[in-house]
């Protein structure tokens, strides 16, 4: 299988340059799949890095294109309730015709995202807990009618959803993150889709996931293996450097290396760009997700189309 390429729309950093509107966006989804991205994807966060919704955004997007996959990436399920998170998901996949990706994560630890969850309503030391229940809700109300389900943070009883997913079974939830919760749920789902640390941990822990999916009876080829990767294209390296850098900072309101340590990034010119990931796909990663770190978006949708894509897909 050819390795599959997709970007991030940056509602973040359309949000923190105080630009709301979302037909740039929009356009930008529009630009990267007649590129020839194989996907689009969009973050999540309600109060803590505020943004667009992500799931409301995707359904305008899906009416914009016809080929691409759309994710997100990742979407926090527990500030969500399951039952109306099934029933949205799945009809934002009709909408989508099936071309939609449930990426999940279940949050970093700082303060800004513990008040996040408090103004939600969702105890923080529940979160894992009910991301599991809620996954397994989710699942169950758009394979089959009449679901009970009996958790320690849900219940139900004689539940049908309809309409369900396009995709039968719906859409595919990929399990964002690196810590032992998302690699030891990966290998349930349907993909591991981590930030990082770097390509070094991904080589490591991604066939002890496959193993485990096999271990469970399922196929060696079940769980796909992802990433998210955040990129600073420039010939001169020192200048790529200082805008990823900057960009992190601005991100995430912490220096650019203690996110550097926990994220995959690359700064540099386009040619060192296609040696890393060349090393990611050689690693077992089928599809890496690209955010540009700032800078003219819809210039490096062009130009990575143009130069990075076919270098990595022959």
């Amino acid at each position: 299988m050819a390795v599959q390429l997709g970007v991030l729309v940056p509602t973040r950093e359309a949000v923190m340059s105080g630009r709301m509107e979302t037909a740039p966006l929009l356009t930008m989804a529009e630009r990267a799949e007649a590129a020839g991205f194989d996907s689009v994807w969009i973050g999540d966060s309600l109060t803590a890095r505020p943004r667009h919704e992500p799931l409301t955004l995707l359904a305008a997007v899906a009416a914009r294109t016809r080929r691409v996959q759309l994710g997100t990436a990742v979407l926090l399920p527990v500030l969500r309730n399951p039952v109306v998170l099934a029933h949205v998901v799945g009809t934002l996949d009709r909408v989508a015709e099936g071309r939609i990706i449930l990426g999940v994560g279940i949050a970093a630890d700082n303060p800004p995202i513990r008040r996040e969850f408090a103004a939600a309503g969702v105890p923080w030391d529940r979160r894992i807990g009910r991301l599991l229940e809620t996954l397994e809700i989710c699942r169950a109300l758009w394979t089959r009618d009449h679901v009970s389900f009996s958790g320690k943070h849900f219940t139900l009883e004689d539940v049908t959803m309809e309409p369900k997913p396009h995709r039968a079974g719906g859409p595919p939830i990929w399990i964002g993150g690196s810590g032992p919760t998302a690699l030891r749920e990966a290998a349930r789902w349907d993909a591991w889709f981590p930030t990082g640390p770097s390509v070094e941990f991904f080589a490591e822990h991604f066939p002890a996931i496959q193993a485990a999916a096999r271990a469970a009876g399922r196929r060696s080829d079940a769980v796909l293996g992802a990433a998210y990767v955040t990129v600073a294209l420039d010939a001169n390296a020192g200048a790529a450097e200082q805008r990823l850098n900057t960009f992190l900072e601005t991100y995430y309101a912490a220096p650019a290396a203690s996110i550097r340590a926990r994220q995959a990034t690359y700064a540099g010119p386009l040619e060192g760009c296609v040696a890393w990931m060349q090393r990611w796909i050689a690693a077992g990663c089928q599809h890496l997700m690209i955010r540009f770190a700032g800078g003219d978006q819809l210039a490096q949708v062009e130009e990575t189309a143009s130069r990075l894509l076919p270098r990595l897909k022959g």
